[in-house]
Order: C-alpha cells, then sequence, then structure tokens
C-alpha cells in the first residue's frame, strides 16, 4: 500500500492537535509514516476548510497524507470526498470512532455504529464515489464489543483499503484497556490491512499490541503527543537498535519546537497569552510522568517569560524522561495490559 514495509505507523487525527505545524514538528523527531488530517466535519452546506487543507496541500513533512471526514449527510459525504480527490491525498478516511458527545448526538463519528444499516449505506456510496483509496478508523461498537462482527461483516462488504481499530467502545472513550482480542479477529477476517490504534504509549506497548493482534501496523495518538520520539523508538526495537532515551532537555527542546511552529501558523492570529494557554493542551500530555510540581505549575503560567521559565527550571537537565506515564491517570489508562507478554 506504502513505498514502505510492515508494520506501518500512522499519527492519530486529533481535533485541533494534528494540523500542518504539528505535522512537521513530529516529522523532526522521526515521525510516523503517514499522517491523517483532523476530521472535515462534513454538512449539507459544508465546504472543505483551507486550514485543513493546507495540511494537504502544504505537505511538506515527505509522507502521505489522508484525508479524514466526519459526518451523516450521504450525499454531503460523497460530494466532498470527490472534491478531495482533486487534492494530493494518499486516500480518503470515514471517521466512525469519534466519541465526544456532541460528535455522537448528531449520528456521526462513533454515533453512527449504534445505526449498522447506516453505515453499510454510506461505506457503499463512498466506496463507489472516490477514485482512490478509502479508508475507515472505527471503534468495536457503540455499547458493547459484542457489536464488533456485525461491523466487520459491513466493512468487508466495501473493499476497503485499510481499516484502524481503536480497541474500545465508543462509551469506554479512552478509560480501560483495549480489547485487543477484537483487533486479533479483524485481522483474520478482514480483506484489507488492519491498524491497531489505542494504548500505545512506548516501545513494549507498541510490541504487545503487535503481536497480541497480528495487525499491519499501529496508529498513535495521545503517546505521540507526550513522546514524538515514539515512531524512531518502535522501528529501532523491531531491527534491534539501541532505542533512544530520551532526556528532560530533549522534551525542552520539543516543547520550544512546537512554541514556534505553532506561533508561526498562518490560521492563527498570535497573542502571546493566549498562546501560552493553547501550549497547555499539549503540554497536560508532555507533563504526565515527568513530575507533579511541574504539571502543576505549568497549567497556571500565564505568561510567554513565566512558561519557559517553568520549562527550564524543570527540564534543563540530563535526567530521563520515565519511559512510561501514570497508569490510571486521567490521559492514560489500561495500557500495561498491552505491555504484559
Amino acid at each position: 500500500m506504502f513505498a514502505f514495509s510492515q508494520p506501518y505507523l500512522a499519527l492519530a487525527p486529533m481535533q485541533a492537535i494534528t494540523d500542518l505545524p504539528f505535522m512537521r514538528v513530529m516529522q523532526q523527531f522521526g515521525g510516523p509514516d503517514y499522517f491523517v488530517t483532523e476530521y472535515f466535519r462534513v454538512h449539507e452546506h459544508y465546504h472543505l476548510e483551507k486550514k485543513i487543507l493546507a495540511s494537504i496541500v502544504d505537505n511538506d513533512t515527505g509522507r502521505p497524507v489522508f484525508a479524514q471526514m466526519i459526518g451523516q449527510d450521504i450525499d454531503a459525504l460523497v460530494r466532498n470526498a470527490k472534491d478531495l480527490m482533486n487534492y494530493p491525498v494518499a486516500g480518503v478516511d470515514l471517521n466512525l470512532g469519534c466519541p465526544a458527545p456532541v460528535v455522537c448526538r448528531k449520528d456521526a463519528g462513533g454515533g453512527l455504529l449504534r445505526t449498522p444499516a447506516r453505515v453499510d449505506e454510506i461505506l457503499g456510496r463512498l466506496r463507489d464515489a472516490i477514485d482512490g483509496k478509502f479508508t475507515v478508523k472505527t471503534r468495536i461498537g457503540y455499547t458493547s464489543h459484542d457489536e464488533f462482527e456485525q461491523l466487520l461483516e459491513i466493512f468487508n462488504r466495501h473493499e476497503l483499503d485499510l481499516l484502524t481499530i481503536h480497541g474500545r467502545t465508543v462509551l469506554e472513550r479512552y478509560q480501560t484497556p483495549v480489547h485487543d482480542d477484537c483487533v486479533r479477529r479483524a485481522v483474520e477476517v478482514m480483506d484489507c490491512p488492519v491498524i491497531a490504534n489505542g494504548n500505545v504509549v512506548d516501545v513494549t506497548t507498541a510490541r504487545g499490541y503487535l503481536q497480541k493482534t497480528g495487525a499491519a501496523g499501529l496508529m498513535i495518538g495521545r503517546g505521540a503527543i507526550r513522546s514524538p520520539w515514539v515512531f524512531e523508538q518502535i522501528r529501532q526495537d523491531l531491527a534491534g537498535q539501541p532505542i533512544k532515551q530520551v532526556k528532560r532537555s530533549d522534551l525542552l527542546e520539543y516543547i520550544q519546537l512546537l512554541y514556534d511552529a505553532i506561533a508561526a501558523d498562518p490560521f492563527i492570529d498570535f497573542d502571546p497569552n493566549k498562546h501560552v494557554q493553547r501550549m497547555k493542551k499539549y503540554l497536560s500530555y508532555m507533563a504526565q510522568g515527568v513530575d507533579e510540581e511541574f504539571e502543576f505549575q505549568i497549567r497556571r503560567a500565564k505568561q510567554p517569560a513565566e512558561f519557559f521559565a517553568i520549562c527550564e527550571r524543570h527540564l534543563a537537565n540530563d535526567q530521563l524522561v520515565p519511559q512510561l506515564p501514570p497508569e490510571n491517570s486521567k490521559l492514560f489508562c489500561g495500557f500495561n495490559e498491552l505491555a504484559e507478554q
């Protein structure tokens, strides 16, 4: 499917996170094999957003980019899928996994999994409309993983080029271990490659997820915000090479690069104090496992000078960053089960 060998490594699409500046920074640390855009929020009168299109047309990472859509209006999805094929996309992806309540209430994202017949109809229309690669990112059900077998039957009808599975139900959100047995089942029955998503935070969880599922690759989201080195570390592990040890000074460099990249984004009106608030969204992941005082102080920073003084005080040294975030934190839960061999 791509010019590189399995296992494929992908950056998970995360709304208001995985824009072009973030992609560029990820690639400086080794990066994934391919990217997926933030989702285009498709509805009846929707037209493709310039900000998300920029991550396609201005992509200079050297990696393919899939365009992701979310929505439930079939005609609008078809129209926008055809429009996307006019851009240099690696393919078009349909989001069937977003668990955000505001999305599910509109019967989009993970909310669509409550109506399998509707999913079947949407996939059929999109497969007919897309003259290129068509992929899906899904959860294993809305309420229960018992729903997954029916979903797999539907997915297999439509000649998907790739299926990415977040191994939780919509209602489980991010608060449980993943159901790796469901991902393994998909690998067994699907006619296309299957990518495993959810709870990969380091080399051991990556290795465990691959071994337990036989998946063709991994998609990593929150773990990559916390540690952009994770993609290169996985490659090193698979090749039997020494794995990079991340120091706090490395994390400080990452924060500065990300701060500068996002500040230069032409789609935002840069304001120094608002930018500090914007950075806290990323720091909430990066600070996991560093130390509680750093996390406490960074949450209260208001101005750039204060923000960077806190970062320098805690990170300008050669102490190693913990390999794993805290188990059962608000942002990372249940990953230890993947590391168990």
